[in-house]
Protein backbone atom coordinates (compact mmCIF):
# COMPACT_ATOMS: atom_id res chain seq x y z
CA UNK A 1 0.00 0.00 0.00
CA UNK A 2 1.44 3.34 -1.21
CA UNK A 3 2.15 6.24 1.50
CA UNK A 4 -1.84 7.76 3.16
CA UNK A 5 -0.49 11.07 3.16
CA UNK A 6 0.96 10.75 -0.15
CA UNK A 7 -2.14 9.57 -1.65
CA UNK A 8 -4.30 12.69 0.07
CA UNK A 9 -1.95 15.17 -1.09
CA UNK A 10 -2.17 13.91 -4.70
CA UNK A 11 -5.43 14.68 -4.40
CA UNK A 12 -5.83 18.13 -3.66
CA UNK A 13 -2.84 19.20 -5.56
CA UNK A 14 -5.02 20.59 -8.73
CA UNK A 15 -6.89 22.54 -6.53
CA UNK A 16 -4.13 24.31 -5.32
CA UNK A 17 -2.06 24.96 -7.87
CA UNK A 18 -4.93 26.21 -9.61
CA UNK A 19 -6.24 28.57 -6.79
CA UNK A 20 -2.00 29.88 -6.55
CA UNK A 21 -2.67 30.16 -10.01
CA UNK A 22 -5.95 32.04 -9.48
CA UNK A 23 -3.54 35.37 -7.98
CA UNK A 24 -0.96 35.14 -10.71
CA UNK A 25 0.98 33.59 -13.02
CA UNK A 26 3.42 31.50 -12.11
CA UNK A 27 6.35 28.72 -13.17
CA UNK A 28 7.15 26.11 -12.36
CA UNK A 29 9.95 26.78 -9.76
CA UNK A 30 7.73 29.60 -7.96
CA UNK A 31 4.83 27.04 -7.81
CA UNK A 32 7.15 24.62 -5.62
CA UNK A 33 8.29 27.62 -3.89
CA UNK A 34 5.13 28.84 -2.58
CA UNK A 35 3.52 25.24 -1.78
CA UNK A 36 6.16 25.09 0.49
CA UNK A 37 6.42 28.56 1.75
CA UNK A 38 2.55 28.09 2.34
CA UNK A 39 2.19 24.82 3.64
CA UNK A 40 4.84 25.27 6.22
CA UNK A 41 6.67 22.32 4.18
CA UNK A 42 4.11 19.79 4.45
CA UNK A 43 3.53 20.60 0.69
CA UNK A 44 7.74 20.04 -0.29
CA UNK A 45 7.46 18.86 -3.93
CA UNK A 46 9.77 17.72 -6.73
CA UNK A 47 9.66 18.69 -9.98
CA UNK A 48 8.93 15.13 -11.11
CA UNK A 49 5.57 15.67 -8.69
CA UNK A 50 4.53 18.99 -10.31
CA UNK A 51 5.22 19.04 -13.99
CA UNK A 52 2.97 16.33 -14.24
CA UNK A 53 0.02 18.11 -12.66
CA UNK A 54 0.71 20.79 -14.96
CA UNK A 55 0.61 19.02 -17.82
CA UNK A 56 -2.64 17.45 -17.00
CA UNK A 57 -4.83 20.77 -16.21
CA UNK A 58 -2.84 22.05 -19.61
CA UNK A 59 -4.44 19.37 -21.65
CA UNK A 60 -7.77 19.60 -19.93
CA UNK A 61 -7.99 23.26 -20.90
CA UNK A 62 -7.97 24.81 -17.20
CA UNK A 63 -4.15 26.18 -17.57
CA UNK A 64 -2.53 27.63 -20.45
CA UNK A 65 1.68 27.94 -20.48
CA UNK A 66 3.68 31.10 -22.41
CA UNK A 67 7.49 31.77 -22.90
CA UNK A 68 8.38 34.87 -20.95
CA UNK A 69 12.38 36.21 -20.65
CA UNK A 70 13.47 36.89 -17.57
CA UNK A 71 14.59 40.47 -16.96
CA UNK A 72 17.62 39.52 -14.24
CA UNK A 73 20.97 39.12 -14.76
CA UNK A 74 20.27 35.90 -16.33
CA UNK A 75 18.05 36.93 -18.75
CA UNK A 76 16.69 32.94 -18.83
CA UNK A 77 13.60 32.35 -20.35
CA UNK A 78 10.58 30.57 -18.26
CA UNK A 79 7.46 28.94 -19.00
CA UNK A 80 4.87 30.36 -16.68
CA UNK A 81 1.26 29.21 -16.61
CA UNK A 82 -1.91 30.93 -16.04
CA UNK A 83 -5.73 29.95 -15.13
CA UNK A 84 -8.04 30.47 -18.11
CA UNK A 85 -11.76 30.57 -17.73
CA UNK A 86 -12.21 27.18 -17.74
CA UNK A 87 -9.86 26.44 -14.45
CA UNK A 88 -11.34 29.43 -12.54
CA UNK A 89 -14.75 27.80 -13.39
CA UNK A 90 -13.38 24.08 -12.08
CA UNK A 91 -11.64 25.75 -9.41
CA UNK A 92 -15.13 27.65 -7.51
CA UNK A 93 -16.79 23.98 -8.59
CA UNK A 94 -13.71 22.07 -6.65
CA UNK A 95 -13.51 24.41 -3.92
CA UNK A 96 -17.00 23.72 -3.42
CA UNK A 97 -16.32 19.67 -3.16
CA UNK A 98 -13.55 20.30 -1.10
CA UNK A 99 -15.32 22.45 1.54
CA UNK A 100 -18.27 20.14 1.54
CA UNK A 101 -15.68 16.69 1.59
CA UNK A 102 -13.84 18.51 4.78
CA UNK A 103 -17.33 19.30 6.60
CA UNK A 104 -18.41 15.09 5.72
CA UNK A 105 -15.47 13.59 7.27
CA UNK A 106 -15.46 16.15 10.33
CA UNK A 107 -18.93 15.05 11.04
CA UNK A 108 -18.00 11.70 10.86
CA UNK A 109 -14.60 11.65 12.54
CA UNK A 110 -14.83 15.18 14.55
CA UNK A 111 -16.18 13.65 17.56
CA UNK A 112 -13.77 10.85 18.28
CA UNK A 113 -10.96 13.51 19.00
Amino acid sequence: MSDPASQLKKGVLEILVLHLLSRRNLYGYQLISELDERSDGYFKLKEGTLYPVLYRLEDSGLVESYWEQDTGKRGVRRKYYRITAAGRAWLREMTGELALFYHSIYKIMGDEN
